[in-house]
């Protein structure tokens, strides 16, 4: 029996004019457990994401199923598993539910099946509806969806592209109670066989929902560990948590 995947992260930099963005962080990513990246604004998150993926130069390795992702261009790093979605939904609102993942998917499609006309729904199309509760909704546009959906729907393009390791940039920001609820729950449907790691502030998001959290400042890994873990550590208290007592439950 083979070993899960994870991604493992060894000495990761990024500098931008001098400044580093961020300074030699170790991280090991497991699958099948819901890991969440915290902290203030700068400490570093988003940027460690875009290396990852080929957004940004960075030093360092990310091993992923024997492939150093810091050597990959971005669309080299999608078709190794590896994928993402941003603080703002980039789907293509005047199309479809349906034609938004079927566009996805085409990814691992080869030029000449991107041409040919479809004389049904693949399969793993209907699976990813299935899986983000969006079904009923595939012949609607994208750009009348509720912001909610539309987070839900980038999920799914993830799943169609076969992503096995998933970054969440801020998934449930202006999301309702229920929203929130039913995003954390379709996370948990699809973490067992992913590696998912979701940048988060709303800390009633990550207290509900997490297996392990890291805690980034200064461009550095602060500390790591369970969600009381995190919650009781002094340091994280001063940096983060602790910025003051009434607003230490949405930071």
């Amino acid at each position: 029996m083979t070993a899960p995947d994870h991604l493992e992260i060894r000495g990761l930099s990024v500098s931008f004019d001098g400044f580093k963005a961020i300074q030699d962080v170790d991280l090991t990513l497991q699958q099948g457990r819901l890991h969440f990246l915290i902290g203030p604004n700068g400490a570093g998150k988003t940027t460690l994401v875009d290396a990852v993926t080929g957004l940004a130069k960075a030093s360092g390795h990310a091993q992923y199923r024997g492939k150093d992702l810091l050597s990959l261009k971005s669309h080299q790093v999608v078709r190794a598993g590896v994928g993402r979605t941003f603080q703002t939904a980039t789907v293509f609102e005047e199309l479809s539910v349906l034609q938004n993942l079927d566009i996805a998917g085409g990814v691992h499609r080869s030029a000449w099946g991107m041409v040919l006309a479809r004389r049904s729904v693949p399969a793993y199309v209907e699976e990813a509806l299935e899986t983000i509760g969006l079904s009923e909704l595939r012949h609607r546009p994208a750009g009348i969806l509720a912001h909610g959906q539309k987070q839900w729907l980038e999920i799914g393009m993830l799943l169609v592209q076969d992503a096995k390791v998933m970054f969440l940039d801020e998934t449930v920001a202006g999301m309702s109670a229920e929203e929130r609820e039913e995003t954390g729950e379709l996370l948990r449907r699809i973490a067992p066989d992913r590696t998912i790691v979701v940048i988060e502030h709303d800390m009633d998001f990550v207290r509900t929902f997490a297996d392990i959290v890291t805690v980034m400042h200064g461009g550095k890994v602060l500390t790591e560990g369970s969600v009381a873990e995190i919650q009781a550590n002094p340091k994280v208290q001063e940096v983060y948590l602790g910025r003051s007592a009434e607003g230490a439950a949405h930071a």
